[in-house]
């Protein structure tokens, strides 16, 4: 359990700096994106102005558009009536030759849009007094190298930093989840102390209600007292092996055991049971299943997902109990009827301690609560996992699955 939460804790806070990261680079590089392209625009719409000698009600460049202008690399092609494309000014482009330049320039004249980009070049069409077409492109290649060195030197930061808070709360996690860790420990102790402290006076009250029936003719009010002496015993028993099922360091007496077997005879007394409360109870095993897990633990979930589907189905409901084997995983499945169907926070607490999701899980119905949390702790510490769900006709289904491990005996290690 404390195992859980520090990695809980670890992943959550991971997850929160990776998102916070995350967002910032991209903000970051989002506003960098349209910095460079409102600036680069700019600029186009400078040369445009220059070229075509549009110069009126049009303020003139400040000092860094004019260093922009300078320092730009492009070139202008012209497309005539007839469809020929001439080149202009086109000693700022040394690295293509003048076909290059056509090829691009006729692309951008027969776009159709006033503005745009191909390849490294943003554009721009103009048309001048003698209905020439004039294309005014400039070579954004290394504004856009400097945007996407950005965005690796954003991306490269933003994995060291995740694997580096990774590393840091693999560190300091175990110191920060102490104060929890330690309300933890002693609130499992506090469950054992006192459930120890409590068979005592359960004891006495046991023997003295036993010594005055003896005395005493049948009298209601001592069997009430017996009852629920006998109720107090198995809560507290219960709270005792849940508290240890629970604990990190515990260890399970594991064995290779026939689980179709052990399915088999811990069933066999709950026939009766479900027969007496007018329901039928239906049992499919599937025979010579092998499960690597301590005997005891698992009667308890065998016992407690009968005992649970036996008590909570409706009057003349049908209840089966599976268990079947799938690959590497061995299912053991319980289904029975509902009163009423559970909502979906319903079935996500059905599993937490003193959690009952209406009234017929009541204490007189024989029920604490707590059942399920046992179930769920004896799963997970056999490497398994527990849940429920609820079928189209209305039934609810828990499923118990456990990986498949070789056969090997085991003398009080876990494998």
């Amino acid at each position: 359990m404390i195992e859980g939460i520090r990695r809980r804790f670890i992943r959550i806070a991971v997850a929160v700096l990776s998102i916070a990261m995350i967002l910032l680079a991209g903000i970051i590089n989002v506003v960098n994106w349209f910095n460079v392209r409102s600036e680069l625009m700019k600029t186009l719409e400078n040369l445009s102005a220059q070229e075509t000698n549009i110069q009126e009600g049009r303020k003139s460049p400040n000092r860094r558009q004019q260093n922009a202008l300078d320092e730009a690399r492009y070139f202008v092609a012209l497309k005539t009536e007839d469809g020929e494309i001439n080149l202009m000014g086109r000693t700022r482009i040394q690295s293509s030759s003048s076909d290059e330049l056509k090829t691009i320039a006729g692309q951008a004249l027969t776009s159709g849009k006033e503005t745009g980009t191909i390849g490294n070049y943003l554009y721009m069409i103009r048309t001048g007094k003698r209905q020439d077409t004039m294309a005014i492109l400039l070579n954004c290649e290394t504004k856009m190298d400097s945007v996407r060195s950005l965005l690796l030197v954003s991306a490269v930061t933003c994995v060291g930093g995740i694997l580096l808070a990774w590393l840091t709360m693999l560190l300091i996690s175990s110191k920060a989840i102490q104060p929890m860790v330690q309300n933890v420990i002693r609130q499992k102790q506090f469950i054992t102390d006192a459930g120890h402290e409590l068979k005592t006076p359960l004891t006495v009250i046991s023997a003295n209600m036993d010594a005055l029936s003896l005395s005493i003719d049948r009298n209601e009010w001592i069997e009430d007292t017996q009852k629920q002496v006998s109720n107090m015993r198995d809560l507290v028993n219960n709270l005792i092996y849940l508290s240890r099922m629970d604990e990190e360091g515990a260890v399970l007496q594991k064995e290779t055991l026939n689980l179709s077997e052990l399915v088999e005879t811990q069933t066999e007394s709950f026939q009766g049971m479900a027969d007496f409360m007018g329901k039928e109870f239906r049992v499919d095993v599937r025979k010579d299943i092998q499960l690597t897990g301590e005997r005891d633990a698992l009667k308890r979930l065998i016992s407690q997902l009968c005992e649970n589907a036996i008590k909570y189905s409706p009057e003349g409901d049908t209840i089966e109990l599976s268990l079947s084997q799938e690959g590497h995983t061995v299912r053991l499945v319980s289904e029975n009827g509902l009163t009423e169907r559970l909502s979906e926070d319903n079935l996500k607490h059905l599993f937490d301690r003193f959690y009952r999701p209406d009234a017929s899980r009541s204490r007189e119905s024989g029920g604490y609560g707590i059942g399920l949390s046992m179930a769920r702790a004896i799963v997970e510490r056999h490497e398994g996992r527990i849940f429920a769900e609820q079928t189209e006709a209305g039934r609810i289904r828990f499923v118990c699955e456990f990986p498949v491990k070789k056969a090997r005996a085991l003398t009080g290690h876990e494998a």
